[in-house]
């Protein structure tokens, strides 16, 4: 049976992901948001859809939509800046829809409650995509940190340098009011990762917190991990420098898993997910959300035990 979505934040880097998972899927894209309006893209993908650049417009729209069941929504979907994903989660439960949103779904467990307290107030589901819980060499290693014996703890060492030019912190993506810091804005999906592999987290302790870097050490049941997340072109290794401006490497003890690949279809698979009700929800989402808010608050230390991260020595020295 054909669903009717809404999406909000249709101008964002993210969204098209999302338009063509509807269109491909066989759904219909009614009605879009953004408070931009570059919005193009839609005439290649869903160029029927309605689309509003005030809020309150777009919310009395969807809201008449219900009082027809053909044209009634059954999901909106949540593509904007971080901060703003608790409000449009609640309006749009509100409006009767489940929703689908993007990580990090939001910054705090109290946040999370709240939204739990909303689902049980109006029936409806919060779904969170977390994607790369779908990459098949994800999958992959989570089989072989299973088959392991249940002594056996991983070391892992996680290094993710993409670079962003000079506009970054000048946008909402600089702004830790509304990203939370880059650790939770480039980082949520691999920490949520690591716990989908590695089973629960046990510590975490923080090397170094800066505007655009952050580095630090998480222990699992099945995992000790060195991290360290980057959107300065001045870490990216030097074989790599000039040439790519993305660096992205996890190394388990001593192999390096290769996942460079296969990114293209995971909003697809998401979706086919949560639509057939395997969707990944509040629960799912708490073990990442608990993990960055623990990152943002905690007072950075001096790395021991050989704890910290081979970059960390560079960056003393900047």
């Amino acid at each position: 049976m054909t669903k009717n979505f809404a999406l909000i934040g249709a101008a964002g880097y993210i969204a098209p992901r999302h338009m063509r998972a509807i269109k491909d899927l066989g759904h219909n894209l009614a009605v879009g948001y953004d408070i931009n309006d570059s919005v193009g893209i839609i005439d290649s993908i869903s160029p029927q859809s309605e689309f509003f650049t005030e809020f309150e417009r777009f919310y009395d729209y969807a809201h008449r939509l219900k009082r027809d069941p053909a044209t009634a929504l059954d999901y909106v979907s949540i593509c904007t800046p971080n901060y703003l994903h608790h409000p449009q989660i609640t309006a749009g439960l509100r409006l009767g829809c489940d929703v689908i949103c993007e990580k990090p779904l939001v910054p705090t467990p109290e946040l999370l409650d709240d939204l739990a307290l909303v689902e049980r107030e109006t029936g409806k589901r919060v779904f969170n995509i977390l994607q790369l819980r779908h990459h098949d060499a994800i999958l992959a290693l989570r089989e072989k940190v299973a088959a392991a014996p249940r002594d056996t703890k991983f070391d892992v060492e996680l290094t993710y340098i993409t670079s962003r030019g000079k506009w970054y912190m000048e946008s909402w993506k600089g702004d830790p009011r509304k990203s939370f810091g880059v650790a939770t804005n480039i980082g949520v999906h691999f920490y949520d990762m690591l716990h989908f592999v590695f089973g629960k987290l046990q510590d975490n302790v923080v090397h170094y917190s800066g505007e655009q870097k952050a580095a630090g050490y998480l222990e699992y049941e099945r995992a000790r991990v060195r991290w360290f997340l980057s959107i300065d072109a001045n870490d990216l290794p030097d074989e790599v420098k000039g040439k790519k401006t993305t660096y992205r490497s996890i190394d388990i003890s001593g192999e390096e898993l290769e996942f460079s690949e296969g990114f293209t279809e995971l909003h697809k698979v998401s979706y086919e997910e949560i639509l057939a009700g395997r969707g990944y929800g509040l629960d799912d989402a708490r073990h990442c959300i608990e993990t960055v808010n623990v990152i943002r608050s905690a007072r950075v230390v001096a790395p021991r035990d050989g704890q910290g991260h081979p970059v960390l020595g560079r960056l003393s020295h900047k």
